[in-house]
């Protein structure tokens, strides 16, 4: 029974009339006209035929459901495949965003996310260059250059140089900012639990803050304060801001401060704790880099000193060697067996390959002693590896 039906005896007659009448106009279907295409709508009845049935005014109050419409087979099937058609849509979005679809997709940023990344590209470019290079030796002075010239040793040397030194620059590049970053933590974590003991809500806090200075780190706290413009939660928002970041400790502190603040614990007393913090790993850090330093410095003026006393060794005795074996040689067989022939070009070879060998093994235990890092020692390799180089070609 519906609403209608429950107040019929409570109107008029000639008004239950009307109702009767609108209510036939409004249950009647529609006619076509003559020539219109459009045809009636279709209404899909359950089993049996009737039509549904309105609910009354008590099966409203009861929240029944005012009508029961069932959806035919096509229409069900045409849901169905939409929904397997954004699977297959998120599902695809989901795998271009890891493995080698996101470097094809994305591969600037790719190659610039990590430092190490840039080995995708410069590693097959040294192997490149060094098949290429090798083969045009070959082929203009033939297999005896690889013992007769130190060709093939240039190539060899420029390969692995054009292999480490972006990943250098970039290992150099990114611990900047990872410093830079992580010396302003501190102050601006100590501003904000300030500004929140006065009374300030974080947004509000993160907001004043935001007007100030920090370094490298004001355009994300800048970022950070813009979300929460557009009421995105705090928890939220922090979190993004450590993504952002990207470097251990500001993971560390944040993700302590996110915890603290969804907990309801005193956050203020949180940022305090992860300011303090921070500044003591800092610390400890400045002054172990200190304390390492003159280990590095000692690796480099051993490797210095080991190619001083080689070129020594080469340009004053193996070279009177050789000069006296070739006299020797000239003058007799007895004085030949007695001094006998040195081979200037094999010790020199050797000794350049004893050099370069120490030099980018030296790099490498620099940089793991000086900043716990064997990849931050690169740039350490390839400065001696460089020098090594040059002496051997053009002081020897």
């Amino acid at each position: 029974m519906g609403i209608r039906d429950s107040f019929k005896g409570m109107l008029p007659k000639k008004d239950q009339g009307k109702g009767i009448e609108s209510e036939k106009k409004t249950e009647s279907p529609p006619v076509a006209r003559a020539g219109s295409t459009s045809s009636p709508p279709k209404t899909s009845l359950p089993v049996g035929g009737t039509p549904p049935k309105r609910p009354g005014l008590w099966g409203v109050l009861k929240g029944e459901k005012p009508y029961s419409v069932d959806l035919s087979p096509g229409e069900i099937g045409k849901f169905a495949r939409e929904q397997v058609e954004i699977s297959k849509k998120l599902e695809r979005h989901r795998s271009q965003r890891s493995g080698w679809r996101r470097v094809l997709k994305h591969p600037v940023k790719v190659l610039l996310e990590k430092p190490l990344n840039i080995l995708i590209l410069t590693l097959p470019l040294a192997v490149i260059f060094f098949l290429i290079g090798t083969a045009i030796v070959i082929r203009d002075y033939g297999m005896s250059v690889l013992f007769t010239t130190t060709l093939v040793d240039d190539i060899v040397i420029i390969s692995i140089l054009v292999a480490i030194v972006p990943v250098a620059i970039m290992d150099f590049r990114e611990s900047r900012r990872m410093k830079n970053l992580e010396e302003a933590l501190p102050n601006f974590f100590r501003d904000l639990a300030g500004m929140n003991d006065s009374g300030m809500t974080l947004p509000n806090a993160i907001h004043l803050v935001a007007q100030g200075e920090y370094s490298t780190l004001t355009p994300f706290i800048r970022r950070l304060d813009n979300e929460m413009s557009w009421n995105t939660t705090f928890i939220e928002s922090i979190q993004r801001f450590r993504t952002r970041l990207g470097t251990p400790l500001s993971d560390r502190s944040i993700d302590l401060i996110a915890k603290a603040s969804k907990a309801g614990g005193d956050v203020s007393e949180v940022l305090r704790a992860a300011a303090r913090d921070t500044y003591e790993v800092l610390a400890l850090r400045s002054e172990r880099k200190n304390n390492m330093l003159i280990y590095v410095i000692i690796v480099l003026i051993s490797f210095l000193v080991f190619v001083f006393v080689i070129l020594i060794l080469v340009s004053t005795f193996l070279s009177t060697m050789a000069t006296a074996g070739s006299a020797a040689s000239a003058a007799g067989a007895g004085a030949a067996s007695f001094i006998g022939n040195v081979d200037l070009f094999f010790y020199t070879r050797l000794f350049s390959h004893a050099a370069m060998i120490q030099g980018i093994f030296s790099g490498l235990v620099a940089g793991q002693m000086g900043e716990g890092r064997v990849v931050a020692g690169l740039k350490y390799s390839a400065i001696m590896l460089t020098i090594a180089w040059l002496v051997f070609r053009f002081m020897v």
